[in-house]
């Protein structure tokens, strides 16, 4: 059995040019699947657009940094089966390892990491590792995978896990 390393806060803030998905109304009904080993999460649904502000929090148990994050988007479908609006993922090994740190002594609003866009991964904009307000955290603006269009804007927090050892 994998040990608790901490807790990864999610926050699916906003999809941004989506996929139409419904033709009849030139929108879509999205909402966002989080995945990370045998969990799974999901945001609510936004009906009638391509540019969802959600800013919902999710939150997932880490225990394996080394699995990525995968993320679903879906557009809601009342009567047939729901369809895909894209995909993409995280590494998120890099943040754990820079949240288990002890960080006492670095100045507020430190950028510890900075991750660029590549082909191997699915950034869409360079994304900052800071240390700010006593916590680690990332921005990340994320590129969606087999759709034509669309983008999705997370924001990550750390929450350490009182008698976790780091």
């Amino acid at each position: 059995m994998e040990c608790l390393l901490g807790l990864l806060k999610v926050r699916v803030v906003r999809g941004v040019h989506l996929a139409i998905c419904d033709p009849l109304t030139h929108s879509s009904d999205p909402y966002v699947v989080l995945r990370l080993g045998q969990q799974k999460v999901k945001s609510s649904i936004k009906y009638h657009t391509i540019n969802p502000e959600w800013n919902e929090e999710l939150t997932l148990s880490i225990t394996n940094m080394m699995h990525p994050v995968k993320i679903e988007l879906f557009d809601h479908d009342t009567f047939t089966k729901d369809d895909s609006m894209g995909d993409a993922e995280f590494c998120i090994l890099d943040f754990v390892e820079i949240a288990k740190r002890d960080l006492s002594d670095v100045p507020d609003g430190t950028v510890m990491k900075t991750i660029h866009p590549e082909k191997d991964n699915c950034f869409a904009t360079e994304s900052h590792i800071t240390w700010k307000d006593g916590k680690v955290s990332q921005d990340i603006v994320l590129r969606l995978r087999n759709t034509e269009t669309g983008e999705l804007v997370l924001h990550l927090h750390w929450v350490s896990i009182p008698g976790v050892a780091r």
